[in-house]
């Protein structure tokens, strides 16, 4: 089953590219590795789950937060490779939990993320990873995400626009 089609049926849809919060770039690519800067739980441009796990976030809500990073970060992937086909594998993702101090599940709520890009891309999907916890993060996000993807072609920068 094709990307799209998984997308669809998980009534999933990829958002337009929100614009970055400071002076970065959304991806870098080198050689055939696309580097997808740290992404957060937002949609419309609002940060939707914000808050501490442990605290205000729920471990439910949590995971949720990081599936909406994740498809914000597809959206950064997908906005530079063009084609689904173009994806050869998620490398690795990389994801910061805004939590107590007290609080020890960062790997749960980064298994949001990890199973949600496992159901859309399957074994292109499994990928190395990191769960960090955090004191704060950018607008009070729940979590960001961050991602690194290979892919089949070699992209010409002055063409992509993001």
């Amino acid at each position: 089953m094709s990307v799209s089609s998984r997308l669809q049926e998980l009534g999933i849809v990829i958002p337009e590219v929100a614009k970055p919060l400071a002076a970065y770039l959304p991806a870098v690519q080198a050689g055939d590795l696309m580097f997808v800067s740290g992404q957060l739980p937002r949609q419309n441009d609002k940060v939707v789950y914000t808050g501490r796990l442990g605290q205000e976030i729920n471990m439910e809500q949590g995971m949720k937060a990081a599936e909406l990073a994740a498809i914000n970060c597809l959206a950064v992937l997908k906005a530079y490779i063009g084609e689904w086909e173009s994806l050869l594998q998620i490398v690795k993702i990389t994801g910061y939990i805004q939590c107590r101090e007290d609080f020890y599940r960062q790997a749960d709520v980064l298994n949001g993320a990890s199973q949600l890009l496992e159901k859309i891309l399957g074994e292109k999907g499994r990928h190395a990873r990191a769960a960090v916890g955090v004191n704060s993060l950018p607008l009070n996000a729940a979590c960001e995400i961050e991602m690194i993807a290979r892919v089949k072609q070699l992209l010409d920068p002055g063409v992509i626009s993001c």
